[in-house]
């Protein structure tokens, strides 16, 4: 790979170059050297979102040419000028990547599978699976010794995608349905044609392996996790003796599935310091690499606490899914150290900007109107505490209000109601949405919400 034209370009950008200099002599040789040629590049593609367009869209061309036919792009890139400050955190860089994901969700750019950032200084990739858009790489600075590594990093990720979405479904507070979420957002997306792969990483409590009735395995899931030397890891774990297939009917004659990875009793026989002397916090996340490949969805039913269980299901993810309770202010509490402490705690480990939290839902019984209102005025004052906190500031605003902006003041959350009569599907061993027309319209409602474009 001739990189020296890149190069060239490095050296003779100047300092406040505009974006329209940075796209020319910066951009046009970067997406040569990531496989894209004149023919395969659409500069100010109509995203199909008003009058937004992104600066450049690129297909590779099969039947046709991406720049006759303008339709199904695979990447999309925004540039801007040395002279916009894309530096982490800077209120540039936190709009340069709003706007980045307003495009990546434009009604033209739903076969998009990443997004770029980039003003020569610095490069950011962005992976796009259904709505969940999450870094792919963090935020890295481009410079003349490391542009070579950076674009082989870029290259390999875009051009090799992994099919599967990977979710940790965690709290660091119980009780709040973790299992209920999982087992129930797993059958509906089942139900819609997707491929699904659960997995019980709770030992200790085993509700998820107990509530579809299946009787826990002894060892299996240790003997995976602790097996670092088996040079197919997968193996262990690729029969019908380790992944156990759940068959349902939603609605008559439309019978669905999912595979599920039961809990583990020997894992139950291990303290907390024995298990980190036999397994590595990142070895789920290596154990995974074989199946994500063969799943749209992989979910990891987490348990409460910050300990050996949950960071490894944190690690292993590209995104978290938080449920909490409106009228339970721990479960609130508690959502939050997971954004503001444990998962940046997982994303210094990982050095690649992943995983990133989706914004926390209620998912606890109707809510009246002053329920919400009481739930909105505690919520109000955490974010407004983080805000002010002055060891680790953080704006929690787009956690809880996603939809929330200067021009559009919504506040709502999204919410799953009647959550008791659900939880009380675990009796019959089957997910509440096979049995349940209500609870098939929340979760429903759910899949769209957070993970369906």
């Amino acid at each position: 790979m001739d990189l020296s034209k890149l190069k060239q370009a490095l050296q003779i950008l100047p300092d406040g170059a505009k974006e329209t200099m940075v796209a020319r002599v910066f951009v046009t040789e970067l997406m040569v050297l990531l496989g894209f040629d004149a023919t395969e590049t659409v500069p100010e593609f109509s995203t199909g979102n008003g009058s937004d367009a992104v600066d450049f869209a690129f297909r590779k061309n099969t039947d046709d040419e991406f720049i006759k036919t303008q339709s199904n792009p695979y990447l999309l890139l925004e540039a801007k000028g040395k002279d916009v400050n894309l530096s982490e955190n800077s209120a540039q860089y936190k709009k340069t990547v709003s706007q980045l994901k307003r495009y990546l969700l434009g009604s033209n750019c739903q076969s998009a599978q990443w997004g770029i950032i980039t003003n020569s200084e610095n490069i950011q990739v962005f992976r796009k699976h259904g709505r969940v858009i999450h870094p792919a790489t963090k935020l890295l600075e481009i410079t003349i010794d490391n542009i070579d590594e950076i674009i082989l990093e870029i290259k390999k990720k875009i051009d090799n995608p992994h099919e599967a979405l990977t979710v940790a479904v965690y709290n660091n507070k119980g009780g709040v349905g973790k299992t209920t979420t999982t087992v129930n957002l797993a059958a509906t997306l089942a139900s819609l044609g997707k491929r699904i792969l659960i997995i019980d990483f709770d030992p200790n409590q085993q509700d998820l392996t107990n509530s579809l009735g299946i009787s826990p395995n002894e060892n299996t899931l240790y003997s995976w996790l602790v097996n670092k030397n088996e040079p197919r890891p997968d193996k262990l774990i690729s029969t019908r003796k380790f992944r156990i297939n759940s068959r349902f009917a939603i609605k008559p004659g439309n019978v669905s599935q999912f595979d599920i990875i039961a809990s583990d009793n020997k894992l139950l026989s291990f303290g907390e310091d024995k298990l980190l002397q036999l397994i590595d916090n990142r070895r789920l996340s290596q154990a995974l690499e074989s199946f994500r490949n063969q799943y749209d969805y992989i979910f990891i039913d987490s348990p409460p606490n910050w300990r050996f269980f949950s960071k490894s299901a944190v690690y292993a993810s590209d995104v978290v899914l938080i449920p909490a309770e409106h009228d339970n202010i721990s479960s609130l509490r508690n959502a939050v150290t997971v954004v503001k402490n444990f998962i940046p705690e997982i994303n210094k480990l990982r050095k690649d900007g992943s995983p990133v939290a989706l914004p926390i839902f209620f998912n606890g019984g109707s809510i009246t109107p002053s329920q919400k209102l009481s739930a909105q005025r505690a919520i109000d004052e955490i974010i407004s505490k983080s805000k002010k906190d002055k060891i680790n500031p953080m704006d929690l605003e787009p956690y809880f209000y996603p939809k929330f902006t200067r021009s559009r003041k919504d506040k709502s959350i999204f919410e799953i109601p009647s959550y008791a009569h659900i939880a009380s599907a675990a009796f019959s061993h089957k997910p509440a949405v096979c049995s349940n027309r209500k609870a098939l319209n929340h979760y429903e409602a759910l899949a769209k919400e957070y993970f369906l474009q």
